[in-house]
């Protein structure tokens, strides 16, 4: 019996030291600066041909903005062809629009060490967002509430490969819809020190987000500076709506960021092919930053899309695909052009559960978002059903995988040590490298050592539970909960936030809208 105990021992050993990594780690890596080659697929003819008809399909069809008459009046004075709610743009216009928006830009935390830049050869990694329904393998799928917010927001603050807390996570539905935004800008603010982003749902929710901001951080440090990058979504195909235009113009007007983003599945939102996507994506992010540049030139701007594809036969929609792999690298290539930020891709999959199908799919989607050279990536981790759910244990097995992403966008070290000749005159020929003192100054960090996968021998696999990756992510975002800390707030500027928040829900009643 005594041989077991003792092999079980060290294991837990292990466990320990990889946990005391994982928990120092958190506190010190920093967003990606890449070191690796971008992949294009366009040439710079291609590029040309899809800028032309972006173009034309401004100029010729347009783009409707509809029940918002300031934007209306924005682009006439101008100089665009403006008819009821339809926007044509003179051939170059929109991109001339454009122009005053910055290249890069700093989003600005409540902690200075997790400011994060937006842009350049930054890569920044956020969480998932959006979804109305949570998933874990011990409750299964249901609808989420501020408590999987507020685990989530803690998941992601736990998570050294995540720079950036994100927006909504999941939807809490046991809030009410007008009051809701409030307490999820609140849970990033309280359990986190990363960058966050504000609410998006209405204008008047989009203002309370940068007052919270302003009791936060001062008022004169928000008119200055970045604090806030949110998601601006475009009604595709060809349409910007009241409810988007309204959240940009308040986020414009202030200095804050706007991720200016397409949501396109093509062949439903956009035509089947690649170029035919692209050249709407082009169109209709030029529009967008074009508003946010006539309310206010020289606000933050990111180049956004969602881009992927649907099943022909039933409509659903589909993850991973090589086609919306394509889109990417096209899109990150235009977005160059336009000499802004970019934003796109992430751990995306249309599976149920966190299985093979999610793994691959995830990881076709993630790789090319890197090798694209995407700035700020939403829906890095958790994202699962297409974007219907949030997972905790695919939240863990992500985050693993951004990690993985750390390392590879790192390049080659071609230092004396990344070199390796030292360990050469060290083995003999014939011989093996693992005890030399190359390998023993380098083991620690030699290799991406994941916190999910197994791969240990079958008999010890079995003598540990014969576990799938699945079960170990639950052990692992369970561990982390367990272990986190809430990073220190300041008990005034806490006390005022709170105040402001108590204040605007008794302004209101509870409402569905």
């Amino acid at each position: 019996m005594s041989e077991p105990t003792a092999a079980r021992e060290p294991r837990r050993g292990r466990e320990a030291r990889r946990s005391a990594r994982a928990k120092a780690a958190s506190l010190s890596i920093p967003y990606i600066r890449r070191n690796i080659p971008l992949t294009e697929v366009l040439s710079a003819e291609g590029l040309e041909i899809i800028e032309r008809n972006a173009d034309t399909l401004l100029q010729e069809v347009g783009i409707e903005f509809r029940d918002f008459p300031r934007a209306l009046d924005l682009f006439r004075a101008a100089g665009c062809d403006v008819q009821g709610v339809r926007v044509r743009f003179p051939r170059g216009l929109a991109r001339a629009l454009c122009a005053t928006a910055p290249s890069r830009y700093v989003q600005h935390a409540r902690n200075p060490e997790r400011n994060v830049v937006i842009g350049g050869d930054a890569t920044v990694f956020a969480p998932n967002y959006g979804s109305p329904f949570v998933h874990d393998l011990d409750r299964g799928r249901r609808y989420g509430t501020i408590e999987d917010f507020q685990n989530f927001v803690r998941l992601a603050y736990m998570s050294p490969f995540i720079h950036h807390s994100g927006g909504t996570l999941c939807e809490p539905v046991d809030l009410p819809v007008n009051k809701r935004h409030l307490e999820m800008v609140y849970a990033h603010v309280k359990y986190s020190d990363k960058p966050f982003m504000g609410s998006v749902t209405k204008p008047e929710r989009a203002e309370d987000s940068v007052r919270i901001c302003e009791l936060l951080f001062g008022a004169a440090f928000v008119r200055d500076n970045t604090v806030l990058t949110s998601l601006i979504n475009a009604n595709s195909p060809l349409v910007w709506d009241s409810t988007m235009l309204g959240a940009a113009e308040v986020y414009a007007r202030a200095n804050q960021a706007c991720i200016i983003t397409p949501f396109i599945l093509s062949g439903a939102m956009s035509p089947v092919t690649v170029a035919g996507t692209l050249t709407q994506v082009l169109a209709e992010v030029m529009a967008g930053t074009a508003f946010c540049q006539l309310v206010r030139p020289g606000a933050p701007v990111v180049f956004g899309t969602f881009v992927s594809t649907i099943s022909m036969q039933s409509g659903a929609p589909t993850f991973g695909t090589p086609e919306a792999s394509l889109a990417i690298f096209g899109a990150a290539q235009l977005a160059r052009r336009m000499n802004m930020p970019f934003r796109t891709g992430g751990s995306l999959c249309a599976s149920k559960i966190p299985d093979a199908q999610a793994a691959y799919e995830s990881a076709q989607t993630l790789l090319p978002t890197v090798l694209a050279g995407t700035n700020f990536v939403l829906h890095a981790a958790g994202w699962m059903e297409g974007g219907l759910t949030a997972s905790y244990e695919k939240f863990a097995l992500d985050f693993d995988q951004l990690g993985a992403m750390h390392v590879l966008a790192k390049g080659v070290d071609l230092s004396d040590n990344g070199q390796g000749m030292e360990a050469f005159r060290q083995v003999e020929p014939g011989g093996h490298f693992l005890g030399c003192p190359h390998t023993q100054a380098n083991f620690e960090t030699a290799f991406y050592r994941s916190n999910v996968a197994d791969n240990n021998s079958v008999e010890q696999w079995q003598e540990e539970g014969a576990k799938d990756a699945a079960t170990r992510a639950n052990a692992l975002w369970k561990g982390m909960l367990a272990d986190y800390e809430a990073p220190s707030l300041d008990p005034a500027k806490d006390e005022a936030i709170r105040a402001f928040i108590e204040e605007r829900k008794a302004s209101m009643p509870d409402a569905t809208y």
